[in-house]
């Protein structure tokens, strides 16, 4: 390769690159809305409407909004919704859980 055309080559490999890290963090979030809606379900089948139904509510609440910005193209914000909405959920599981458990030792 002439030394000419090494800057060139080189200055298309790295706006290439760049391009395919952009579209990468671009992308829709359908995991974490998918991880979410499953631990909502995981919560409310153990139980958080009763023993936790404010993170619950608060769980769903998130992945709706999340779906609101998914539809708007706010993928970001999508995202962090949703991996918040999924951390309540889990929490509201957790605490559902060891509201059902026997206690220790019986």
């Amino acid at each position: 390769m002439p030394p000419a055309s090494r800057p060139k080559s080189l200055s298309l490999l790295v706006a290439l690159l760049c391009g395919l890290l952009a579209a990468g963090c671009a992308g829709a979030p359908a995991q974490q809305m998918s991880d979410a809606r499953q631990a909502i379900r995981a919560a409310e089948q153990a139980g958080a409407g009763q023993h936790a139904p404010a993170l619950l509510a608060e769980a769903q609440q998130l992945v709706e909004r999340a779906r609101v910005n998914l539809e708007k193209g706010e993928y970001r914000q999508a995202r962090d919704d949703a991996d918040l909405a999924r951390a309540k959920a889990m929490e509201a599981r957790r605490l559902s859980e060891a509201a059902t458990s026997p206690p220790a030792g019986s």
